[in-house]
């Protein structure tokens, strides 16, 4: 069955980011442009109403009380009705041919078909390498099932539940859904539709440590799916284990220094500054390695293995 604008609705879950005006003029100004753009305000108390364009397609504001982009999502394609609801995030920069590539790309597909994933281009900052922070941003490039532009048939959603609310961050729920939509008899196919996902800062090395808390995130997910959960969902090995045993370290050395034992205190010290010096060097060798960046990555390094085994256990 060929998908024609009115089968189409585009939700975007907001913070109320600067960029967000621009963003629903752009999916507005396509032709054919979708039926209707639900905005899904995650602001937790907006004192102040969004400010929105005005543009030739109906815009409808639901708030979700600031729980998350999953709860925020959910809200926003249960006030829809369409056959096909497409997910942006409010910090993309889609192209100007954006709605009517999305509508190329669901046309005709075929009912096993219960998702469509956009290719995320995040552009590089010139003249250097990107930071560690930056380079968290770089991966979404790559990421399988990335919902900053993902479009689902509500079939799919119906069948699934949606979002999973129980993940706060915006970090797993769209991969946690993906799996479930697959588990549920249907296909995730990939568009040609292209996205421009901003580099953007979001609190320097600060930033690394307080993305630890996404270590919750996995726990949720190794007890849906088991131990061998980063293969269903497509990922690489993490770093638990090494992070596990910098800390074991470091405790072996405070256990000794309380003691009154030289040896623990030798090994344990050894042990941390080796497993701590090569974790920063892992982070530093890709960037741009100036005198702010290398501090930057020693002192999150030693930070990181507690921070993240942490939001582990919490998880």
């Amino acid at each position: 069955m060929t998908v024609v604008a009115t089968d189409i609705a585009v939700v975007v879950p907001t913070i109320g980011r600067a960029e967000l005006g621009e963003l629903i003029r752009t999916i507005a100004a396509g032709d054919p442009p979708p039926a209707m753009i639900v905005v899904a305000d995650d602001r937790p108390d907006p004192a102040q109403p969004l400010e929105l364009p005005e543009v030739r397609v109906p815009v409808r504001v639901v708030r979700s009380g600031g729980r998350g982009p999953a709860a925020a999502r959910n809200a926003g394609w249960l006030a829809t009705d369409t056959a096909w609801v497409a997910f942006v995030d409010d910090d993309v920069r889609p192209g100007p041919d954006w709605s009517a590539a999305l509508a190329r790309d669901l046309a005709d597909l075929p009912e096993r078909a219960g998702a469509s994933t956009a290719r995320i281009v995040v552009p590089l900052p010139e003249g250097r390498r990107p930071t560690d922070e930056e380079r968290r941003t770089v991966g979404l490039a790559s990421a399988r099932w990335i919902t900053a532009d993902m479009a689902y048939r509500r079939e799919a959603l119906l069948a699934t539940g949606g979002f999973d609310e129980r993940f706060p961050r915006a970090f797993r729920e769209d991969s946690d859904l993906a799996v479930r939509t697959i588990r549920a008899g249907f296909e995730i196919v990939a568009g040609e539709r292209v996205t421009e996902h901003p580099i953007r800062a979001r609190g320097g090395w600060v930033g690394s440590i307080r993305a630890q808390a996404g270590n919750a995130d996995n726990a949720l997910l190794r007890r849906r799916y088991g131990r061998r959960w980063r293969e269903v969902i497509g990922e690489h090995e993490g770093l638990t284990g090494r992070h596990l045993l910098t800390v074991a370290a470091a405790a072996t050395a405070l256990g000794g220094l309380l003691s009154r034992r030289r040896w623990p205190v030798a090994l344990g010290a050894a042990g941390w500054a080796a497993l701590t010096a090569e974790f920063a060097v892992r982070r530093i060798l890709p960037g741009p390695r100036t005198g702010a960046e290398i501090a930057a990555m020693i002192i999150s390094s030693a930070a990181i293995p507690p921070a993240a085994l942490f939001h582990r256990l919490r998880g």
